[in-house]
């Protein structure tokens, strides 16, 4: 067996959580017989600094995502580029090696762990047994829609930003939150702005067309508004939650406060590029390629500071070896390693209590590993 991963570390503390994922692999390695390759390439900021301002998204990063198994990125962007008149900036890498892989699915679990309850800002017994799978919309919407531009108007500057859907981008992530859903407690809930959106509207209409094909699994749609109060006062209701593309990104932050920390949390970015794959375990699978990565910014403030938290991208690792590997077994190794590190009371500056000693990133990153052996 063998496995292709492309790398795409970027900016702040993206190299340094990154390395402790790859770090996480080669140990579990050892164990499962996986045969991982790893190739890097430069994107974000980096890439812009590489260069010379030309691109934030090199080719070469994209004809790696292209050829790979599966793929593993850090972190891009800092106050460095952080210009809003610049042509090129860093985010401009993640839009488009999204859209160039058509990783149309973005799947973010947000789940709570007994012994991380008292991270949280909420009471324990709202918190206690959250189990939240979020599916945003990656390829459509606001963040792509044309024209966005600054302008001179009338009455002075002006800008104007364009949300756009058609039907089939709304059809196949909604199959996909119902494909998912069956697979755990059988439940989806779809988030819009029906009351005030015709993209919203539209997104409602198709989601419904699509729960009338899948009445095996219980259905409901709820405004992003109410949805965003409903997350904090119960949200062990929720199973899988689908959005679209803003109102998953804003959501997705709000609902990682219920563990206690962005630092805990993964992502799957997943496309259309499916294949038949067999695994360790001798079972061959379906997999789907994506590219993963913690759902934290770059942290450019504790960058080079060995403070941060590795086990986002850790957990991120996981969820590509269940999705885009087919090693289930392996994935579950790989959590089973992070919650006994936790379980240990090992916390990151992130996680730490006032008055508690905090792990350094490669610290936390080595009591996963020791917990894999």
């Amino acid at each position: 067996m063998s496995a292709k991963i492309a790398l795409y570390p970027g900016d702040g503390i993206g190299p340094e959580v990154t390395a402790e994922a790859v770090a996480c692999l080669e140990a579990l390695d050892a164990r499962h017989r996986i045969g991982f390759s790893f190739e890097e390439a430069t994107i974000g900021g980096a890439a812009i600094d590489a260069t010379g301002g030309k691109t934030a998204l090199p080719e070469q990063a994209t004809r790696l995502g292209e050829t790979a198994d599966g793929a593993l990125l850090g972190a891009v962007g800092g106050p460095k580029w952080d210009d809003p008149k610049a042509s090129v900036r860093p985010e401009q890498a993640l839009l488009g090696i999204r859209k160039h892989l058509e990783l149309f699915a973005n799947l973010r679990p947000v789940k709570t762990v007994e012994s991380m309850l008292g991270a949280s800002t909420l009471k324990p017994e709202v918190v206690r047994g959250v189990d939240i799978l979020v599916i945003r919309e990656l390829t459509g919407g606001i963040y792509f829609g044309k024209p966005s531009e600054r302008r001179q108007g009338p009455k002075g500057r002006e800008a104007v930003d364009t949300m756009l859907y058609d039907e089939s981008e709304v059809r196949r992530v909604v199959e996909v939150a119902f494909d998912l859903a069956r697979q755990r407690r059988k439940k989806v809930t779809s988030v819009d702005k029906a009351n005030v959106l015709s993209t919203s509207r539209l997104w409602r209409e198709v989601a419904t067309e699509v729960a009338a094909r899948n009445r095996d699994v219980a259905y409901e749609d709820l405004l992003v508004d109410a949805m965003a109060m409903h997350l904090i006062r119960r949200p062990k209701d929720f199973d899988v939650i689908v959005t679209e593309n803003l109102f998953g990104d804003i959501l997705t932050d709000e609902a990682a406060m219920l563990p206690g920390s962005m630092g805990l949390l993964p992502s799957a970015s997943l496309g259309p590029r499916r294949s038949r794959r067999k695994a360790t375990d001798g079972v061959e699978r379906e997999v789907v390629f994506g590219l993963y990565e913690p759902i934290h910014g770059s942290a450019p403030d504790i960058a080079g500071k060995g403070i941060a938290n590795p086990l986002a991208a850790i957990l991120s690792a996981a969820m590509m070896l269940r999705f885009s590997l087919g090693e289930p077994a392996a994935a579950a190794d790989l959590e089973r390693a992070v919650d006994a590190a936790l379980a240990r009371g090992l916390r990151t500056a992130d996680l730490a209590a006032p008055g508690e000693k905090a792990v350094s990133t490669k610290e936390m990153g080595e009591a996963v590993r020791a917990a894999l052996r």
